[in-house]
């Protein structure tokens, strides 16, 4: 029986380098930090095109209740980074990161149909900007202290370009946005020091285009904008990792 084990250990250890996920090689890991009214599964599809392309890539799980909470869970990821980390947020992860991002492991920030709040500023103070011509989120009047999104105008607002399968699933299966998170003031501003990119999702009835553009030209970002939804890294996954390997360039 011993002899089987170890031949089976052995056989194991021995299989084709494509059954095997290689082992990192890039000079740089990548927390990738998911926004509100869904959960970190949404970078499933990124997270493998940067894997296989040699990245540590870690993933944090927020649990949107608060912003403080959401920043301690990101920080407890980036330390389990190995080497100097690209802080991706998208949507309401962008606010994590900002505060987040002050960590001196972080080098630079890459922003994705996001919010980046100042110092002093929140969530709540920049995605009620009003934009003439743009409609905000159909988001539903708190209850018991959390927000959503109407799950029948789910879909056409939240990922209009992608199958209506996925998106009828994502709106009944979303998580709730506490409003601690949402009016929280930010205490730093990461986007002040370090390099910056931002991915400005054209098509986003989440968060204004137009905020989008106000928000990366105060953070001095380098500008790249896409014709999609605001859930690009599900409709148009390939680009975004392009896209986070061109940031991971400013973290080495």
């Amino acid at each position: 029986m011993k002899r089987i084990i170890i031949g089976a250990l052995m056989a194991m250890t021995s299989l084709s380098p494509a059954a095997v996920q290689a082992a990192p090689n890039k000079p740089v890991s990548i927390v990738l930090v998911h926004g509100a009214f869904v959960d970190a599964s949404g970078w499933k599809s990124v997270y493998d095109i940067l894997t296989k392309d040699g990245y540590e890539v870690l993933v944090v799980q927020n649990p949107t209740v608060t912003l403080d909470g959401d920043v301690e869970a990101t920080r407890q990821v980036i330390a389990k980074a190995t080497k100097p980390v690209l802080l991706v947020g998208h949507s309401y992860g962008g606010a994590v990161i900002t505060e987040a991002g002050a960590d001196p492991k972080v080098k630079s920030l890459a922003y994705i149909s996001a919010l980046a709040p100042d110092v002093g500023e929140s969530v709540f103070e920049l995605a009620t900007r009003p934009v003439p011509g743009e409609s905000g989120p159909p988001l539903l009047p708190p209850a018991d202290g959390f927000i959503i999104v109407d799950p029948v105008k789910f879909p056409s607002a939240f990922a209009q370009d992608v199958d209506i399968s996925v998106t009828g699933f994502m709106a009944v299966a979303q998580v709730p946005w506490g409003v601690g998170a949402v009016q929280t003031k930010l205490s730093t501003a990461a986007w002040k020091d370090k390099p910056v990119r931002w991915m400005l999702t054209t098509q986003d009835h989440m968060v204004s285009p137009t905020t989008q553009r106000f928000m990366a030209t105060r953070a001095k970002a380098k500008l790249t904008e896409i014709h999609s939804s605001h859930a690009v890294m599900l409709s148009h996954p390939k680009e975004v990792a392009t896209f986070i390997e061109a940031a991971a360039a400013d973290a080495q």
